[in-house]
């Protein structure tokens, strides 16, 4: 049930013709209470979509009652009119609600440059709320899909409460969030600087690990809502905890869903000075194309890993490299190890671990491989 397992939440996925396919493309999520606490975190690309810019500003005093969410244009780069037809959802999804319009949290997913048919946007706002439904999770879910093959939701929770979340994404997967919406809902009793501390650190180790084509979107939001409807008011380190489980479970659904993927790739570097190194050694390997094309070819090529590993600023000392990919240590003291011949590459999940031998930090990057199929998906973009 996704946004709807917890108490308090109404959710509705319908049809309003934004795609050439005519599949759902309006979501809307409802927190009816008690509380309305919320925090969010969004892309850092400087240049933002208009619902991203509004939905930042309507969040500062913590509190949401609603997100509406479309798909089939990211209603980025439509100038005026673009952010126009932002307010103009917020205030129509408020109507309803009988709440103001800064309660109300705007996302969009599709294509940059479109201007969305705003009366179509608008009625879609009218047909999903009178389709709101305590079991409207999944529907609100499929809504958001755009060049996703599944939808993407999840649910964690401790004694009495429950934390359930949706998720779109597929491509442009890449740090700083990845090119996603998700919504995430609470019936825990959470205030919003605790959600916000949450939140943060959740994401820091889910989706920002995320890097399938470095490729940063637009659009990007994350977003918990907290009704307060169990009345339980959970240990924030266990409510990290919970929320960081469901944010690394959808995280790792849109890692498997990348475009055209064949294999997803965990890349763990190990023994680095810092988790700032680990992270930037992760990345750089994630990022080589030719390390991507290797592991597609089921060729286990560790001197494409080392190549990326040396252009970070990561303290190590390069004559004294290990590389395992899926556990053969086929590169040891930055010389031959293992055989290559010893590395299965046929399964899709594939394991890389860097020891740097530099201190006793480790951290792990998601990434995928880099296929015809990815080409294909991205040489004609459609809804």
């Amino acid at each position: 049930m996704s946004v709807t397992a917890a108490q308090g939440f109404r959710a509705a996925g319908v049809t309003a013709g934004l795609k050439d396919s005519g599949k759902p493309d309006i979501s809307l999520v409802v927190n009816e209470g008690p509380s309305s606490a919320a925090a969010a975190v969004f892309t850092s690309n400087r240049c933002k979509a208009h619902p991203v810019i509004w939905s930042e500003q309507a969040i500062k005093g913590g509190s949401a009652r609603a997100i509406i969410l479309n798909s089939g244009g990211a209603n980025c780069y439509t100038g005026p009119e673009g952010f126009a037809a932002t307010h103009r959802t917020a205030e129509r999804v408020a109507e309803h609600l009988g709440i103001g319009a800064i309660d109300v949290q705007v996302c969009s997913t599709g294509l940059i440059g479109r201007l969305l048919d705003e009366q179509k946007v608008l009625a879609g706002v009218d047909a999903a709320f009178a389709a709101l439904s305590p079991e409207g999770g999944h529907d609100a879910a499929t809504a958001i899909m755009t060049t996703d093959t599944v939808d993407k939701q999840a649910t964690a929770g401790g004694d009495g409460w429950v934390i359930g979340g949706m998720a779109k994404g597929a491509g442009m997967l890449a740090p700083a969030l990845a090119t996603m919406l998700v919504v995430i809902t609470t019936d825990a009793d959470v205030d919003a600087t605790t959600l916000d501390t949450a939140l943060r650190s959740a994401t820091a180790v889910s989706f920002d690990r995320l890097d399938s084509d470095g490729c940063q979107s637009t659009n990007d939001t994350v977003l918990v809502m907290a009704s307060g409807a169990s009345g339980v008011s959970p240990d924030p380190d266990e409510f990290t905890e919970a929320l960081t489980t469901v944010c690394r479970d959808l995280a790792l659904q849109l890692l498997a869903d990348a475009e055209g993927a064949d294999h997803e790739i965990a890349i763990t570097t190990i023994n680095a000075a810092s988790e700032a190194d680990a992270l930037e050694v992760g990345r750089s390997v994630a990022r080589s194309n030719l390390f991507k094309t290797a592991i597609y070819g089921k060729d286990p090529n560790w001197g494409r890993i080392l190549a990326s590993v040396g252009t970070t600023t990561a303290q190590f000392d390069p004559i004294d490299l290990d590389v395992a990919v899926n556990d053969v240590w086929v590169c040891r003291n930055s010389g031959v190890g293992e055989s290559i011949d010893l590395v299965d590459l046929e399964p899709r999940s594939v394991t890389v671990t860097i020891d740097l031998k530099a201190g006793d930090h480790s951290a792990t990057i998601w990434t995928n491989d880099l296929t015809h199929a990815y080409v294909h998906e991205n040489s004609a973009y459609s809804t």
